[in-house]
Parts: structure tokens; sequence; C-alpha cells
């Protein structure tokens, strides 16, 4: 971090608003020759003080760390560093999506097919009936059960422990 960098890119700043070093430091409850020595760069504003700045003459902490406004390149870059950022979580909230669908087709379907089974079968109807029946109930509820499991809080969990990225709310 380069004190006299910072120092004369807040002379700037200042300068650009139109303020004199007796205005800045009645501002920020200081006295003129700190302004004067943030300035020179003998010495930097506290952190606290620094937000202030930052919020004065509308600029980044980061901007004011570095000594120098971004770039219009940096600007475009961090934008599409978010985009692609974006468009990732919304390939993994659709693939997400696409599962939770194809449960619940599958948990629709064997639930549809033990009652067709219920209403319209025989009355006894075997063994090998009785066992579909099974299956149909059975892969029915496991459906709904991990439909449940997946959209209820404890998924983060196991997402985090696996490396993915919880959900948001």
């Amino acid at each position: 971090m380069d004190q006299q960098k910072i120092g004369s890119f807040l002379k700037t700043l200042r300068s650009e608003r139109g303020m004199t070093q007796e205005e800045l430091a009645d501002r920020m409850n200081v006295s003129r020759r700190t302004v004067s020595r943030w300035e020179t760069g003998s010495n930097m504003p506290d952190l606290a003080i620094l937000v202030e700045i930052a919020d004065l003459y509308d600029v980044d902490l980061r901007e004011i760390f570095n000594g120098e406004r971004k770039t219009r390149e940096m600007k475009d870059e961090m934008r599409e560093t978010m985009l692609m950022a974006s468009d990732y979580t919304n390939e993994n909230k659709e693939k997400f999506l696409k599962r939770m669908r194809i449960m619940f087709i599958v948990g629709t379907f064997f639930g549809g097919c033990y009652l067709a089974t219920l209403f319209f079968g025989p009355e006894n109807g075997g063994a090998l009936y009785d066992l579909f029946q099974g299956y149909c109930v059975g892969i029915m509820f496991g459906m709904m059960i991990v439909g449940i499991f997946i959209t209820g809080k404890s998924v983060d969990k196991i997402l985090k422990c696996k490396g993915g990225f919880a959900r948001k709310e």
C-alpha cells in the first residue's frame, strides 16, 4: 500500500469536490493539519474515517487503497465475472429443478399405478401382484420423502459437506 499515492488520490478527490482542507477537516471532525498529513502520505486516516471519505467522494474503499479510480476495463471485467457467476448459479439451479421435476413425475406415475391396481385390480391378485403394489407404494413414498428432504434446510448441510453451494433464502 503506497501511502503517498493514496494521499495524492485523496487530495485529487478533495479538489474535484471543490473543498478546502479546512472544510474537509470540519466535516471529518479532525484538524486541517491531519488532513494535510493524509494528503502528503505521512499519515493514514482511521478505517472509520476512510469509510466516511469513500461515501463523501462516492468511491470504493478499494479505489482509495489502490490510490486510483477503477478503470472502465476493471468495471467491465468485474461485470463479466458477475455474469459468469450468475450463469453458473442459474445452470445449477436449472439442473436441480429438472431433477426435482423428474422425481415428481416418477413418484406421481407410481402413485397412479398403485391407485390403478388398488381400484381396478383383482381382489386376490397373488404374490407378484402384491409385490408390484408394494414397489409402487415404496417408490411413490420414497420420491415424496426425498423431495421433502431435498427442499428442506437439511440439504444445505449436505451440499456444504459435499463442496457444493448452499441455497440462499
